[in-house]
C-alpha cells in the first residue's frame, strides 16, 4: 500500500475525490433533460429532496466547526500514540463506522469520522484514499441492519409495518455477509506495519468554545431533524456561525450540495421516463432472485434510495428489496449518497479511481455471497 495516497488536497483547491467533473456531468444531463422533456422552472425545485439538502448543510457547516477548533488534531494524535499498527487502525476505524452508522444514519457517522481520518494523514502516512473508501463501504454495511441507518431502510420500514427488532433480524443475514467479506479484506488486504508518523509540527491549539458551540449546535440540529423542524435549525446553525465564529462557513463544501441537488434533479427524471417504467413493469421482478437482482442493478443506476422508491411498486419482497438495494450501494459511485459524501469530505485525488478499484470488486463478492445465502 502506497502512502502517496495519504497527503490531502490542499482546502479549496480542485480534487477528484468526489469530483467537480461529476458536477459538470451532472449539469450536462440536467441540461439535455431541459431540451428533450421541458418543465416548468418550479417543478426542478420539487425534484430535489431540499430535507437532505438541508441536513447536509448543516452537517457540514458543523462540520467545519469542528474541524477548526483544533480537536480532531489533538484526537488523532492521541489515537496514533496509542495505535501502532496501520492494519489494527483500519479495522479500528472501519467498526466505528460500521457502529455508528447503524446508530446515527450513514452520512452522520461519515461527519464524524472521515474529518478525522483526514487529519490522521497529516499526522502519519497513510493510504487516506483507501481509509475512506473502506469507511463509506463499512457505513454501507452497518447502516443496513437497522430502520434508521439510511434513507431506504427507514422507507421501506414504514411500509412494511414490521416491528423495530423485526426489521433488524431480516436484515441481519445479508449485513453480516457484507460485514464478513469487509472485515476479511482488511485482514488479509492490510499489512501489520508499522505507521510512520510524520514530522512533527506545532499543533494549532484547541479552541474550546469553538468546540462547545459546534457540539451543541450538532445536538440541537439532530433533534431538531427528528422533529422536522429543518428551516429553524438551519437558521440557528448558520446564524450562530455567521454572528460569532463566519469563517467557518468559508469552509463548507458548496459544491457537494449542488452535486446532490442535481443528482435528485437528474435521477428523478430519468426514473419517471415512461420507458423505465414500462421496462420495469413487464420483468418478473416481484419476487426471489430477480427482485434482489434488479434492485442491485437499479441502484447502480439511480443511487439507492431513488432505486427503492421506483421499485417499490413492482417488487413484492420486501426482504429482497431491502437486501438489494442495500449491497448494491456498493459498486458504483453513485449506488449510495453515502459515497460521494464519503469521497468528498476526504478532499484526496484519485479518489474516484480507488472507490471503484475496491467497491465494484466488493459488490461482486457480496452480491454473490447475499444471493447464495438467500438461496439455500
Amino acid at each position: 500500500m502506497s502512502s502517496s495516497d495519504a497527503e490531502p488536497t490542499p482546502e479549496g483547491a480542485p480534487h477528484e475525490g468526489g469530483g467537480n467533473g461529476l458536477l459538470w456531468v451532472l449539469v450536462a444531463a440536467a441540461v439535455l433533460f431541459a431540451l428533450v422533456r421541458p418543465r416548468a422552472p418550479m417543478d426542478y425545485l420539487r425534484l430535489v429532496d431540499w430535507q437532505t439538502i438541508g441536513a447536509l448543510a448543516g452537517l457540514l457547516a458543523i462540520t467545519q466547526g469542528v474541524e477548526r477548533s483544533g480537536m480532531l488534531q489533538a484526537t488523532a494524535a492521541r489515537l496514533l500514540a496509542r495505535t501502532h499498527d496501520l492494519r489494527t487502525l483500519v479495522l479500528l476505524l472501519a467498526a466505528s463506522a460500521a457502529v455508528l452508522s447503524a446508530l446515527v444514519t450513514n452520512d452522520v457517522s461519515l461527519f464524524l469520522l472521515v474529518p478525522l481520518t483526514r487529519v490522521l494523514a497529516t499526522q502519519a502516512h497513510l493510504p487516506l484514499a483507501r481509509l475512506v473508501v473502506i469507511e463509506a463501504l463499512a457505513v454501507n454495511a452497518g447502516s443496513a441492519l437497522t430502520p434508521i441507518g439510511n434513507p431506504q431502510n427507514l422507507f421501506l420500514w414504514h411500509r412494511s409495518g414490521e416491528s423495530f427488532l423485526s426489521f433488524v433480524a431480516m436484515m441481519g443475514p445479508t449485513v453480516g455477509v457484507m460485514l464478513f467479506w469487509l472485515f476479511a479484506a482488511i485482514w488479509f488486504g492490510v499489512p501489520r506495519i508499522p505507521i510512520a508518523l510524520k514530522p512533527s509540527s506545532e499543533m494549532a491549539p484547541v479552541q474550546p468554545r469553538l468546540l462547545a458551540l459546534s457540539g451543541l449546535l450538532f445536538v440541537g440540529f439532530v433533534i431538531a431533524l427528528d422533529r422536522h423542524w429543518l428551516l429553524a435549525g438551519l437558521g440557528v446553525v448558520f446564524g450562530a456561525f455567521l454572528l460569532l465564529r463566519p469563517r467557518v462557513l468559508l469552509g463548507v463544501d458548496w459544491a457537494l450540495l449542488a452535486i446532490i441537488a442535481l443528482m435528485f434533479i437528474d435521477l428523478r427524471q430519468l426514473a419517471e421516463l415512461p420507458a423505465v417504467a414500462t421496462l420495469l413493469g413487464g420483468l418478473p421482478i416481484g419476487e426471489g432472485w430477480r427482485a434482489y437482482l434488479a434492485a442491485i442493478f437499479t441502484s447502480q443506476v439511480i443511487s439507492n434510495v431513488p432505486a427503492t422508491i421506483v421499485l417499490d411498486r413492482f417488487v413484492h419482497d420486501l426482504p429482497a428489496l431491502a437486501a438489494g438495494v442495500s449491497v448494491g450501494g456498493f459498486g458504483c459511485v453513485l449506488g449510495s449518497l453515502a459515497n460521494l459524501i464519503a469521497l468528498r469530505l476526504a478532499k484526496v485525488p484519485n479518489g474516484l479511481r480507488e472507490f471503484h478499484r475496491l467497491s465494484i470488486p466488493f459488490l461482486l463478492v457480496c452480491g454473490a455471497s447475499a444471493l447464495l445465502l438467500r438461496l439455500a
